[in-house]
């Protein structure tokens, strides 16, 4: 399988990078110190780190909750690496590339440095959005951010509200794992080649018709 794209949106964690146990440590140990019975953190996964400090804490405890999160999140980066196939596509897609991630810029920059992740120009966070994955609002920004229609740009998630985004921003998805729906689904970057051909982003899908 062949198709082509103005340009590609990626999401980070869990699509670049795996930061899956640092992730989990920093959400147990702030719900911990914050008294939130972590049984409540099951199905945010995907899900802005301010959204999920809201739908646990009332109000008046939101600003400090998320800065308590942030400066874990920070801290703890043991274990935060690049996925397989990751480097490989960044840097094939050059500049025809955003990163929209639900992460906080600081702990973007703190997870992208740990993993080592070469850093990209067009860069999407939850800062930068009031409504965050599974609104379409964070690619619609990636796209606008890019110059390009979102219909003609493909985004790359490991989650069902990443993917819920993307397809509600009108772009191409490509799913990776398993039980994922996305126009197309692989297991990982790898799995997959990237390529520029003239003003467009070529995917290709080895053994797929």
């Amino acid at each position: 399988m062949r198709l082509e794209f103005d340009a590609v949106l990626f999401d980070l964690d869990g699509t670049l990078i795996d930061s899956t146990e640092a992730v989990r440590r920093a959400w147990r140990r702030w719900a911990e110190e914050e008294g939130v019975d972590p049984a409540r953190l099951a199905g945010t996964k995907g899900k802005p780190a301010k959204e999920i400090v809201a739908s646990l804490l009332p109000p008046e405890r939101h600003e400090e909750a998320l800065a308590h999160y942030s400066h874990i999140a920070t801290h703890d980066l043991e274990g935060v690496v690049v996925l397989p196939g990751a480097r490989e596509a960044t840097e094939a897609v050059g500049d025809r590339k955003a990163i929209v991630t639900s992460c906080t810029r600081d702990v973007t920059t703190a997870r992208t440095a740990a993993a080592r992740l070469p850093t990209t120009d067009v860069l999407v966070t939850a800062d930068d959005v009031d409504r965050g994955k599974p609104e379409p609002a964070p690619y619609l920004l990636g796209a606008r951010m890019l110059g390009v229609d979102p219909r003609r740009c493909l985004v790359v998630e490991d989650t069902a509200a990443g993917l819920t985004s993307g397809r509600a921003a009108g772009c191409t998805t490509l799913g990776l794992g398993n039980d994922l729906a996305a126009d197309v689904v692989v297991p990982d970057l790898s799995h997959v080649r990237f390529e520029v051909v003239g003003d467009r982003v070529a995917l290709t899908v080895p053994g797929e018709g």
